[in-house]
């Protein structure tokens, strides 16, 4: 190794390099958050702006991704429609993070008829398709972003849970936490200081990788309005109104639907490489 590849340049090409996944995955959510972020700066048209002069317009300087059957702006609409669609991802990937997080640390510490009654728990929620599950209790309620991301984080920490049920069962025979124990610690502070930490990692993972899946939920649930309702734009109910004058406009529906590969491809790419990352056991 040559002192050229000890200068910062050099370990972060080597770290590119060796982790080249990881680093496109990373750049796309990040791109993409920026983006969503500064779209009342970047936005060139108000998103829910009526024009009827330009009706499905193809894209041109005015509108660089065309204009809907209203005369919207379609580039307008994809940011601000970022901004729903990675919102509901954080924070229902958030809630279900916690009730997952919580439920298997105190399984996995607990044991005995604890762990036993929150597998089960577990379990029938697992015999339930969870799309078909969120569906139905839309489906009785009021479509509205609010409520998506209360039934996707209800409906999806159980992974979570096993994860760190898992790693709790692996960390608590541990020397570090016997002598926490000794030493007095509490049960709350063994499990917010000791196995907390080192439990973090796949938690991290799965997270990211729910981001994700929950991006499609609420696309999907979009496009069969059951989500947002317009004319708040989100990526699912755009690819809805595009799907009527798709011969016509295809932009509509391309533009869109791009915009759910490249952003569930990035975090899945992140949630992937860092799975590898953490775990080298895993690569193949």
């Amino acid at each position: 190794m040559s002192l050229r590849d000890l200068t910062p340049y050099g370990i972060l090409r080597r770290f590119v390099s060796r982790h080249g996944l990881l680093v496109f995955g990373a750049a796309i959510v990040i791109g993409m958050s920026l983006l969503a972020i500064s779209a009342p700066m970047i936005a060139p048209h108000s998103p829910t702006a009526i024009n009827a002069e330009t009706i499905l317009q193809p894209p041109s300087l005015a509108h660089p991704l065309g204009t809907d059957a209203l005369g919207r702006d379609v580039l307008s609409r994809m940011l601000y429609g970022a901004r729903v669609s990675l919102w509901v991802g954080f924070v229902a990937v958030g809630l279900s993070v916690s009730i997952g997080l919580t439920l298997g640390l105190v399984a996995g510490y607990r044991g005995g008829l604890t762990d036993e009654i929150v597998m089960r728990g577990v379990d029938v929620m697992l015999c339930f398709p969870s799309f078909f599950l969120i569906l139905a209790v839309i489906a009785l309620l009021e479509p509205s972003l609010v409520n998506i991301m209360i039934v996707i984080g209800l409906t999806s920490w159980m992974g979570v849970a096993r994860l760190v049920r898992a790693e709790t069962l692996s960390l608590k025979g541990r020397d570090f936490v016997l002598a926490a124990r000794v030493a007095g610690a509490g049960a709350p502070r063994i499990l917010l200081a000791h196995i907390l930490p080192n439990a973090i990692a796949p938690v991290l993972v799965a997270a990211t990788l729910g981001v994700a899946g929950a991006i499609l939920v609420e696309s999907s649930l979009s496009f069969l309005g059951l989500g947002v309702q317009p004319p708040t734009p989100s990526w699912g109910n755009m690819l809805m109104e595009g799907k009527d004058v798709l011969e016509i406009a295809p932009w509509m529906s391309v533009f869109p639907g791009l915009a759910i590969l490249v952003t569930v491809l990035g975090y899945n790419l992140l949630g992937e490489s860092l799975r590898d990352l953490w775990d080298p056991r895993l690569k193949r």
